[in-house]
């Protein structure tokens, strides 16, 4: 301090001198001018007063609302506190976005008494490929491109898990209708006499093709909630399944190569694969007390 208030010295130069940051030196210089000798000694780090940006009360009203359904902005003006302030307690709370808000709904488990008094369809778009793709070694081939898509038609039995697959060239009314059919008399032939059908919602299930076709085995038909794809839950999670375990699991060279594993695969699921639904029997065995099934 002497040599910035006797000498002259400049703060930076004295701050060279001794081996600090001229910003050190002038925190220093400050404290000195203020406190004299004092003010040099040594302090806690500690600041002298904890400042708070917020009350608990605050908090717990800021969330409050949002689970009442007001927006940030809005609960920010009203509170009097800075929006994104507001926003960080929302998002700590686990708040912040819509569907945080939507009351959870309880597990929709249920199971029919026995198969063919419900089956569940659905489908799933798969892109067709000439030669390895980035799921298998991570590159993106521009050749796969432009390739298009086929269709995977699923049809689960809700009672036994036994499923019925077809690769297709698209989901039109004609085609799901076709579909159906087969399937239809897929589970005829294992001794199933099918009682109603659950979709969604799309428009091969709502055609009148499709109407014609159901009717014609005397089905009844229901369609899942808008929005709410785990009504059909079965068939969502047979759908995962096959392409976590035949699809996209093995390495295939083109998708044709992929398409004629499926009867394979499916083979392997109905009458092989243990399902934890049914205590780890293969679906098949729910089954076998059918005609032309016994084990």
């Amino acid at each position: 301090m002497k040599r910035v208030l006797d000498q002259g010295w400049t703060v930076r130069a004295a701050a060279e001198s001794v081996g600090i940051s001229a910003r050190r030196a002038y925190v220093w210089l400050a404290r000195f001018k203020a406190e004299g000798m004092t003010g040099l000694a040594d302090r806690s780090s500690q600041p002298h007063r904890l400042s708070r940006s917020h009350e608990l009360g605050l908090v717990v009203e800021a969330i409050g609302r949002r689970r009442r359904g007001q927006v940030a902005v809005r609960i920010a003006a009203e509170l009097g506190v800075p929006r994104s302030t507001v926003g960080f307690w929302l998002r700590k709370a686990g708040t912040s976005q819509p569907d945080a808000l939507r009351e959870k709904e309880p597990p929709n488990r249920y199971e029919h008494e026995a198969p063919g008094d419900l089956l569940h369809l659905d489908t799933k778009k798969l892109a067709n490929f000439s030669e390895v793709g980035h799921r298998a070694n991570g590159i993106r081939h521009r050749r796969n491109k432009g390739l298009g898509y086929q269709v995977l038609h699923v049809c689960s039995d809700d009672h036994s898990r036994v499923a019925y697959m077809e690769m297709l060239p698209d989901e039109k009314k004609e085609t799901t209708a076709a579909f159906l059919q087969r399937a239809l008399l897929h589970f005829q032939a294992q001794g199933v006499t099918v009682q109603r059908l659950l979709t969604d919602n799309g428009s091969p299930y709502r055609s009148k093709a499709f109407k014609a076709m159901r009717e014609s085995f005397g089905l009844k038909h229901s369609r899942t909630r808008p929005y709410r794809p785990r009504t059909n839950g079965k068939a969502e999670r047979l759908i995962q399944t096959a392409l976590r375990e035949w699809a996209y699991g093995p390495e295939w060279q083109s998708s044709e190569q992929r398409n004629q594993a499926l009867t394979a695969w499916l083979h392997h699921y109905n009458h092989h694969r243990p399902h934890s639904a049914l205590g780890g029997q293969p679906p098949v065995t729910r089954l076998n007390n059918l005609v032309g099934n016994d084990s």
